[in-house]
């Protein structure tokens, strides 16, 4: 392991730190929004994946979600319940089940988080391009190591 210098080091410890209030500050926003949508943190996270990353299959959005399969089916009926998704039919396997975000409940859920998108917005015009390209770089990394973290408790 290469040698960092003490303000390197410092520099890191503090980055570090404004991650972990980035994090708080984010659960905290979902879980006003959560409370809001009257739904559980849990189905917010799932819905957020069926949004970004859908249709899935239950077992791949389990996966994503990094939930059992058993408890992802209260979830499902939950969000459908609240009529936020639909369960499809697979047109390539009709035994299986897609399950797909009914967009037209998106408004509220962005009209929700429209502080934070704006905010985002103001702050992203003081950094030029290859700036936010480093700072997205920077968090994908961030977040695939979360991701393997968590795999590596699994």
């Amino acid at each position: 392991m290469s040698s960092v210098s003490p303000a390197h080091r410092k520099a890191t410890v503090e980055l570090k730190g404004a991650l972990r209030e980035l994090s708080n500050q984010l659960s905290l926003l979902n879980r006003q929004v959560g409370s809001r949508l009257e739904m559980r943190d849990v189905d917010l996270d799932c819905l957020d994946v069926i949004n970004r990353l859908g249709p899935l299959a239950p077992k791949a959005l389990a996966r994503e979600a990094g939930l059992h399969p058993a408890t992802l089916t209260g979830i499902l009926d939950r969000l459908q319940k609240g009529g936020w998704i639909t369960r499809d039919p697979d047109p390539s396997d009709r035994r299986a089940t897609l399950i797909r975000a009914l967009r037209e409940r998106n408004a509220e859920l962005l009209g929700l988080f429209a502080g934070m998108n704006s905010s985002l917005d103001e702050i992203c015009t003081d950094y030029d391009e290859p700036a936010l390209a480093l700072i997205t770089d920077f968090l994908r990394r961030a977040g695939a190591a979360g991701r393997d973290a968590t795999d590596d408790l699994n």
